[in-house]
């Protein structure tokens, strides 16, 4: 996202828009940090990092080289030399935008400090790589210890926050105590990502009117209100992902899914799953799939009397509409007529950053987290899921709120985002194993409801959406998805993260 003209600082609302743009359902995965084992990967890499004195040796005289040219560049640079800095600042780092950063001697010898240091745990890290998921872990560790302890996050070594403090006479760093304060009292110690207040579902959030048509145990299914005289024959049932609230697919009016289709003829659904508590700790993937979009699909022919219905899915939601498809192309219904996946993994053989925290280890110790309740907590995956973007949806906001003083952003998809859900533990557990773990969906080894599924025999015509930046179903991975289904596919690759990417008209 941009930065002021002087580019000095990044504002709250470019925060939320540059957090946004990692959001994902999919990266809730996880209940902790604890439970992926990220210090003892980050272990066993520095062990063998230590059995190559070679190499180690080398990344510190390298590092040692880069402090000792950060104050003679400083300097030249001071008295107007062009003098390349020793490590440069990696392409998209918007933490040292402020020019101090370049023209104060000072500053620049911090900056240099900390990126040099970053080279130096990179090098390290390099050097003791041997098995890709402890690499990968404590490639995550390490990246989040570095960003915590980057100069940008502290007053004293953060020009634009003093600049802040002197332009507003000190009333910034009033503001952004009782930020601190207030966090730490009511948010977990961790500073606020949006603010709330403005948004009321129904109003400006999940506004479409529509109403509720059919509920069973798992999920209701909303019937969205027509907004032209005529509609066309065919239907759409909007497939949400369960991570998270339905309402992503119909987040504010001019970036709803829902609200655009109705205005071009369609007569739309959406499912909206329960939120489960412990009692639902038994419910399995085949009950999502039968009593999800099977049953939503026995609900909208009853009431258009359709033939076939059209079905866009997102993130999990596109991935149960794909197994539906498959499901029901077994058994000769032919009643799904195009089908739209946007940013949809079916084959995770390439994962991405999530293939971090499904390896056994890490998925065993969650499914024993998850027995005590029944159910994943949703304030659980959360923390998590900042970790994974931690510039971005933690530091972000320790500058502009605490720093700053800033009023956190009030930004729909943040706060959507912040209203999370609960996972049943058997579902989970089964999701991870099965997909992450086992790739059982691409290689037509899946059975659900007792019916083994081949995504082949899918004919349906299939449009694909992928985002260029999305961190949590590659584009690469969902490109896949064109090998796998025995029908047209069209691919288009679009730009944004996982969420923003879909909801940008």
């Amino acid at each position: 996202m941009g930065t002021e003209e002087t580019g000095t600082k990044e504002t709250a609302w470019q925060a939320g828009e540059s957090a946004a743009s990692g959001l994902g359902p999919e990266a809730d995965l996880l209940a902790s940090a604890d439970a992926a084992g990220l210090g003892a990967s980050t272990l066993a890499v520095l062990r063998r990092a230590a059995r190559k004195p070679g190499a180690t040796g080398t990344a510190a005289l390298r590092y040692w080289t880069s402090l000792a040219l950060a104050g003679p560049v400083a300097t030249a640079r001071w008295l107007g030399i062009d003098a390349s800095p020793p490590v440069p600042v990696p392409d998209g780092d918007k933490r040292f935008a402020d020019r101090t950063w370049t023209d104060n001697p000072a500053f620049f010898a911090v900056r240099q400090a900390h990126l040099a240091a970053t080279r130096l745990v990179s090098d390290v890290l390099a050097a003791g790589a041997g098995d890709p998921v402890d690499d990968a872990k404590a490639a995550l560790a390490a990246g989040f210890l570095l960003d915590a302890l980057a100069p940008t996050n502290f007053l004293a070594t953060n020009p634009a926050a003093l600049k802040r403090a002197l332009e507003t006479g000190g009333t910034s760093l009033a503001a952004g105590a009782g930020h601190f304060a207030d966090d730490l009292l009511n948010n977990g110690g961790r500073p606020r990502q949006v603010d709330t207040r403005p948004f009321t579902l129904g109003e400006n959030l999940a506004a479409t009117p529509g109403k509720v048509v059919f509920r069973n145990e798992l999920m209701e299914l909303i019937q969205y209100a027509p907004q032209t005289p005529k509609v066309r024959a065919v239907p759409v049932l909007a497939s949400p992902p369960w991570i998270n609230k339905y309402y992503v697919m119909d987040l504010a009016p001019g970036r709803s899914f829902a609200e655009w289709a109705v205005q071009h003829q369609r007569t739309v659904f959406a499912i909206s799953y329960r939120n489960p508590d412990a009692a639902m700790s038994g419910v399995t993937l085949d009950d999502y799939l039968i009593h999800g979009p099977r049953d939503a699909l026995d609900v909208i022919a009853g009431i258009t009397g359709a033939p076939t219905i059209d079905i866009i899915g997102l993130c999990l939601g596109g991935a149960l509409t794909a197994m539906l498809a498959a499901y029901l192309a077994e058994k000769g219904d032919d009643r799904i007529g195009s089908i739209t996946l946007l940013n949809t993994l079916l084959d995770h053989s390439e994962p991405g950053v999530l293939g971090t925290f499904t390896d056994e280890k890490t998925v065993a110790r969650l499914e024993r987290q998850m027995a005590g309740k029944g159910v994943l907590e949703g304030s659980q995956m959360a923390g998590t899921f900042d970790m994974l973007r931690a510039n971005d949806l933690i530091f972000n906001y320790v500058v502009s709120n605490w720093l700053m003083g800033q009023d956190p952003p009030a930004f729909d998809i943040l706060a959507w985002n912040g209203d999370n859900t609960r996972m049943p533990a058997a579902m989970h557990s089964f999701y991870l194993r099965s997909l992450y773990m086992r790739n059982e969906l691409a290689k037509g080894e899946l059975e659900l409801a007792g019916q083994k599924l081949s995504l082949s025999v899918v004919k349906n015509d299939t449009y694909v959406v992928g985002a260029i930046n999305d961190h949590i179903v590659p584009w690469h991975g969902s490109y896949k998805t064109g090998g796998l289904l025995g029908g047209q596919v069209r691919y288009v690759l679009s730009s944004g993260g996982h969420i923003a990417g879909i909801v940008n008209p």
